[in-house]
């Protein structure tokens, strides 16, 4: 696996997405045509190969927010030649912002911690050994002060 290629320069971790495991896993396959269906969007507009390969222009978001969309971590991240958020001295901006609005379905407001994460463990470990925990904790796990 390219985790820096599968990596979001926002720090989202596109290998743990739905709409990237979907080229090879059923599971998450039958979660994007459901989706698919009740959105009535096709499935290959749905799927994804990560911000990277897309060049900023997941075609989802394409088709939601219009050609011209494009992502302001992104263009931001090529227009400094970093290769993740973290690595600019603006680190945190308002880029990452997190915000309620579909906190419950979108990972976004994961970010700014997995950024944090990756500058300190390294995008391997990271990628390897947390990732998949804090997506797992931040859908299912109560909020507690502890």
């Amino acid at each position: 696996m390219d985790y820096f290629q599968m990596t979001a320069p926002c720090g989202l971790d596109c290998f743990n997405c739905h709409f990237y495991l979907a080229h090879e896993d059923p599971d998450a396959m039958k979660s994007v045509q459901k989706l698919s269906k009740e959105l009535d969007i096709p499935v290959e507009i749905m799927l994804c190969k990560g911000c990277r390969s897309h060049d900023g222009q997941i075609p989802l978001q394409k088709r939601i927010f219009g050609e011209a969309h494009r992502c302001a971590a992104y263009e931001c991240s090529k227009e400094k030649d970093i290769d993740f958020c973290c690595d600019c001295d603006r680190f945190p901006c308002d880029n990452l912002h997190p915000y309620a609005d579909r906190a419950d379905v979108l990972p976004h407001n994961t970010k700014v911690f997995n950024l944090c994460l990756i500058k300190r463990m390294g995008l391997e470990k990271w990628a390897e050994t947390k990732a998949p925990q804090v997506r797992e904790d931040y859908f299912n796990k109560p909020w507690s002060l502890a």
